[in-house]
């Protein structure tokens, strides 16, 4: 049961007395891809929620939805959650996507820099980049929003597009300004056609003001690492690169342990730097594969440290900050199977992974 927690309408909106039970018609959200008008939100059907006469307009029911939505679970509670497929998917076909409109981006120039038109940064969490001699906001921009993380943490994470060629040295700016030590990329350079340039040199190579060099490739079970040094002028910095190139794009690996592995593997490298910046996350749209990663990281921690985990809490609170996170049901089916393994692995119980 999905619970939705009651939360004051701001006191400037006009409150309309409601219609009668026997005349209020069912409220309805439609969204599609690309935009906020595809999928069929059927509100009534989700429990004891706030009436809707006190939201006027589809964006601020989306973010109520977004914002209120909760279904925290415990161990035995999501073992039995992840093996019902179908409740599942409908579960996932009730969060709205909260995409947002070409209208909504008043930048020029941002479609050259866009891997595909209809996925774009949402405007409060987007990542703006300080670059120097940048002019105007097109210099500025950059596809990737800013992710919180475990407990509502600001800037955990950073989910951005595969670079492009002409968005490659934007990439690297954003490494440097935000002083990330972790880069985790999960598609490959092609798949059918392209999803991401190559953004770093067989050993060293230049990419705008920045010299990168690969001081170290070691292939693991499921990935393969890199250990970079980033410099500029005369100051440098080290950056590990996970590369996870087996997961195809709206699909699922074929293991739920080796994604487990590499989460586990960022999260130690993460808690070894004395003063971590965001982890950047990509795939070639930073929506499916991405949002699937961080929300797998989050609720590793969520079990962690609490013993339960909220699922679609987390779905929720990502596509505030990036929409469409998360792509497909099949997706959303596999995290729920991901940290029920997970939660398995920490109780002890369950059988062994395959």
């Amino acid at each position: 049961m999905v619970l939705l927690c009651p939360a004051s309408p701001p006191a400037h909106m006009d409150q309309p007395t409601p219609p009668p039970p026997t005349t209020r018609r069912q409220a309805r959200l439609q969204e599609r891809r690309g935009s906020n008008v595809s999928l069929v939100l059927d509100v009534s059907s989700l429990g004891a929620v706030e009436p809707l006469c006190s939201i006027s307009t589809p964006r601020e029911i989306t973010l109520h939805f977004l914002r209120n939505t909760r279904r925290p679970l415990t161990a035995a509670e999501l073992q039995e959650a992840a093996a019902n497929t179908q409740e599942l998917s409908q579960e996932y076909l009730k969060i709205p996507p909260n995409f947002v409109d070409q209208a909504e981006l008043d930048i020029p120039g941002h479609a050259l820099k866009d891997r595909y038109k209809t996925i774009l940064p949402n405007p409060q969490t987007r990542v703006c980049l300080w670059k120097p001699g940048a002019e105007g906001d097109g210099e500025t921009y950059i596809n990737a929003n800013y992710i919180r993380g475990y407990d509502g943490t600001e800037k955990s994470y950073i989910a951005t597009q595969g670079p492009m060629v002409n968005t490659v040295c934007d990439f690297w700016e954003m490494v440097w300004q935000e002083r990330s030590a972790v880069i985790v990329m999960i598609t490959k350079l092609k798949e059918k056609k392209e999803k991401c340039v190559l953004y770093w040199p067989e050993k060293t190579g230049t990419f705008g003001r920045f010299e990168v060099t690969v001081d170290e490739v070691k292939e693991c079970d499921s990935y393969t690492l890199r250990v970079l040094t980033v410099r500029v002028q005369s100051e440098s910095r080290q950056v590990k690169h996970y590369w996870y190139s087996s997961w195809l794009d709206h699909q699922t690996p074929a293991c739920v342990q080796s994604v487990l592995k590499l989460v586990k593997a960022v999260q130690e490298s993460q808690r070894a730097l004395c003063c971590p910046g965001p982890i950047i996350v990509h795939c070639s749209a930073g929506i499916g594969r991405t949002g699937c990663f961080i929300a797998t990281s989050i609720g590793c921690q969520q079990l962690e440290k609490t013993g339960e985990v909220d699922i679609l809490g987390i779905v929720c609170q990502l596509r505030i900050d990036r929409g469409g996170m998360i792509q497909t049901s099949e997706q959303y089916h596999f995290l729920y199977l991901t940290l029920a393994l997970h939660s398995r692995q920490l109780t002890g119980t369950g059988p062994e992974p395959r």
